[in-house]
This record gives C-alpha cells, structure tokens and sequence, in this order.
C-alpha cells in the first residue's frame, strides 16, 4: 500500500475552482492521459512543462469549488501529482477526489509553512506531512486504512471490483 509521498509543493491560493484546475473546453473526454495535458493551465500556463511526477498540490480554502465535475481531480491525477494539501475542500471535490483514489488532506497549518518550490514528505497512515527543506512538521487527520486501500487500488470502482473478485475466489 502507497502510504507515503514526496515531491516538490506547487502552491496556490483559496477558492481554486474546477473551472481552472481543468477548463470546461476539455471536457469532452474523461480520459486522465487526455485531460492531463491541460491540468491548471489557465490559472498557471507554465504548470504542466515544470511539474514532475509525484509533485504535491497545495492550495487554500475552498479548493475545487465550482461545478461537481470528477473531470478536476482526474486531470490532477493524470498529470502526475501524488498528492493535495489544502486548507479546505470543496465537498464535492472532495468525494470525487477519494472516487478516483487522489489523496488529498486538509491542513491549514501545513498550508500556511510550505512555500513553492519546497520538497514536501506526506505520510497518509500518520497524517504527517513534512517540510523536507525546513524541517517544520504538520499534522493531518491520518487516513483510516480503508482509504488507504482505496488510494492504492486507484479508487472506489477498482476497489470494488477487486473486492467482488476476492469474495468469489473465497467462495468457489
């Protein structure tokens, strides 16, 4: 089970909405590899050709506000970011977010120590999350170890299906 991330924290500020993390212009497909490409461009155009994989998104209050599209944190995921820290999600967000197994924690404090640029460790059994570059140390509700099976299995229909598959081999 993938418990622990890393990566460089690409920072944003409150009220992120869908409409920026994936324009409505791309939604006529739902394919991550598809949607990828376009991830923030409108809100940081240069987002995509600077991020590497594993990168850590963190952001303000209120991320992924906007329309109820699943289309936002699949292009978040296709793009390669491990992980998102905010201060507060959007409901909606939120759910769609843990749907399609993107792990996401909410940690004002943790917001307010990590700047751009800085390498950032995320521990999702323990809630830790680590400036790597300052040493300072934050605390997030830790997740339960069924999410964390969702987040590894890569969202809830692939872990119901792999759940499903192990009841039958269990009963045959």
């Amino acid at each position: 089970m993938t418990d622990r991330f890393s990566g460089k924290a690409w920072v944003y500020g409150d009220n992120v909405d869908t409409d920026v993390i994936i324009p409505a212009r791309y939604l006529s497909t739902s394919d991550p590899a598809e949607l990828a490409p376009h991830c923030l461009e409108d809100l940081d155009p240069g987002f995509m050709k600077r991020m590497a994989q594993g990168d850590i998104l963190v952001a303000g209050s209120n991320f992924g506000c906007g329309s109820s599209r699943e289309h936002a944190p699949l292009a978040i995921k296709g793009a390669g970011v491990s992980c998102v820290i905010a201060a507060s999600f959007a409901r909606i967000f939120f759910r769609n977010a843990l749907n399609i197994g993107l792990p996401i924690l909410e940690c004002p404090e943790a917001v307010s120590g990590i700047r751009s640029g800085q390498r950032i460790e995320v521990d999702l059994a323990e809630g830790r999350i680590l400036n790597l570059d300052t040493g300072q140390a934050f605390s997030a509700k830790p997740f339960p170890p069924f999410l964390r099976e969702l987040v590894a299995r890569g969202g809830l229909v692939p872990t119901v299906k792999a759940r499903l598959e192990e009841k039958r081999r269990s009963t045959h």
